[in-house]
């Protein structure tokens, strides 16, 4: 009979919760009150049946219960990160009219507004995804981001500046598409604290083997930061971080030695150019003294009149044809505005109580940030020319759906905040 009137309390109550997650959750707490006060009942010396009887009777009316629940734990929508995501790719429509001719730009534009939609659509799809239920497919995610390098590596049908690639139709598949497997998996790795170092070493250095057999330079720095990053808040011992941290970077050092002499000529001279653009003007240093030239003549309030050619201006330079053409004064409020991402996320983070949704959360700010920084520090002179791509502003598929991915888990995360399972 209390079974019953248990039962008939726990039902009124989720009937007036309209989520179905938080109908669950609200369930789960409700089943973890009700065990403790029927305890403290049966201590004072009721009977279990009546304990459990006095225990639904003094959680009050069921139904203004059920109503105040929902009200207190429906999900939530980060309206700030869905603004920045609106306005941030709003912008990235301004390069296209940078064109000189109508027929590229028609193109362009048609493009780019196609791009933007199925990024907006990963974005609200991951987020209405419950983030907790990718918590135990660590070793699926892993194997697929370790499957699609292989394919990459070995199985590519197009090559582009040196960079094994696979293309159908208009879909060009690269590395960069590895990345949100990764970071799936290696959150749910950290979380678990049963992980021993000889093997998050060799889980690590894996996929960094197939990523020099594409080769793709740019996308190990981008993993290997966001691993490093996540190591920070994994369930090591803060010994062992600094044990991981430095052995691992070691043996980066000594791999990236070994790697050397393999290194196509174009990528040597790539990075000799940094240091000295102007010995290396009429190959590799010409991308980067044109830009400090452009960079030079942009102004406050940009360039009018006549305008000059710049490299890859919708993609890894996209933020030099914002300068020169909408002035500093724009160009800095981009990076206003693409910082504001990263700077919500982090602002997320104290309230995040879930172990696994902080990891998430702290990996897609490093993968996020480590972007814009190289792509604005690679612009400004400050970093060697890769290839790097402007968060949600520079053209191109893969680079927006990666960070759609990273968005939509934050976004996924952040609904869920109020909803932690009391073990």
């Amino acid at each position: 009979m209390a079974n019953n009137k248990k039962q008939i309390f726990l039902d009124e109550v989720t009937n007036q919760i309209r989520s179905k997650e938080a109908r669950a959750y609200v369930a789960n707490e409700l089943n973890y009150h009700l065990k403790e006060a029927k305890r403290i009942w049966m201590e004072k010396g009721l009977p279990e049946g009546e304990a459990e009887e006095k225990a639904v009777e003094q959680m009050g009316s069921p139904t203004k219960l059920g109503i105040q629940l929902n009200k207190l734990h429906r999900p939530k929508v980060d309206w700030w990160l869905i603004l920045l995501l609106v306005v941030s790719m709003g912008l990235s429509f301004l390069p296209m009219f940078s064109l000189g001719y109508m027929k590229d730009t028609y193109y362009f534009i048609i493009s780019k507004f196609l791009i933007s939609l199925i990024g907006f659509a990963a974005t609200i799809g991951v987020m209405l995804v419950d983030y907790r239920k990718w918590k135990k497919y660590g070793w699926l995610f892993y194997t697929i981001g370790m499957l699609l390098l292989f394919i990459l590596a070995f199985f590519s049908n197009t090559m582009i500046n040196g960079l094994k690639l696979i293309k159908f139709g208009p879909v060009t598949i690269e590395s960069l598409m590895a990345l949100p497997f990764f970071y799936l998996a290696w959150a749910s790795f950290f979380n678990n604290g049963k992980l021993r170092v000889w093997q998050f070493l060799l889980l690590f250095l894996s996929p960094i083997l197939l990523f020099l057999a594409l080769p793709s330079i740019s996308t190990i720095y981008l993993y290997s930061v966001m691993v490093f990053v996540m190591v920070w808040w994994s369930k090591f011992s803060k010994k062992v971080k600094w044990m991981i941290s430095t052995g691992t970077l070691g043996t980066i050092l000594l791999t990236a030695l070994l790697v050397w002499p393999f290194i196509k000529p174009y990528q040597i001279a790539r990075l000799l150019a940094f240091f000295n653009p102007e010995k290396y003007a009429d190959t590799e240093g010409f991308i980067i003294l044109r830009i400090q030239e452009l960079m030079s003549k942009a102004g406050w309030f940009g360039v009018t009149g006549t305008r000059e050619f710049i490299p890859e201006a919708h993609t890894n330079f996209v933020f030099v044809s914002f300068t020169y053409y909408f002035g500093w004064l724009f160009g800095v409020l981009l990076v206003v505005i693409l910082l504001l991402f990263a700077a919500r996320m982090i602002a997320i983070q104290p309230k995040i109580k879930d172990s696994y949704g902080k990891l998430l959360l702290i990996g897609g700010v490093a993968l996020y940030g480590i972007q814009l920084v190289s792509n604005i520090g690679m612009t400004l002179g400050l970093f060697p020319m890769t290839t790097m791509s402007l968060p949600f502003i520079s053209y191109g598929l893969m680079p927006t759906l990666l960070n759609a991915i990273l968005i939509g888990s934050v976004l996924s995360v952040y609904r869920r905040k109020d909803m932690v399972w009391r073990c």
